[in-house]
């Protein structure tokens, strides 16, 4: 596959497009639910919930952590992350940026 030309495009469209990625999988948005009604979590908490192996759970955190969305620390296995969402921690915000 091509590479994206991301310095094309605006710092605001290259950031949208990011928060659509994360948005496109489920298990992020399933992630965000549940760290937005806890307000922190661990990694083993989220890995019960969701049923999904931890590499996984890590991975999709340390997405969401790269582009900004959650904040904390991410060191698999033991993964805590004390976080709320970074975009003022309301669903209705995180939609307006879309």
């Amino acid at each position: 596959m091509g590479l994206t030309k991301t310095e094309i495009f605006t710092e605001e469209q290259n950031r949208i497009a990011d928060l659509a990625k994360a948005f496109a999988h489920p298990a992020r948005v399933a992630i965000l639910q549940l760290l937005i009604a806890k307000k922190a979590c661990v990694c083993g908490d989220l890995v019960d919930e969701l049923e999904l192996a931890q590499a996984t759970v890590s991975q999709h955190l340390k997405e969401l952590k790269r582009i900004g969305i959650i904040q904390g620390e991410i060191n698999p296995p033991a993964c805590a992350t004390a976080s709320t969402p970074r975009m003022g921690g309301s669903p209705t915000r995180v939609r307006s940026h879309l």
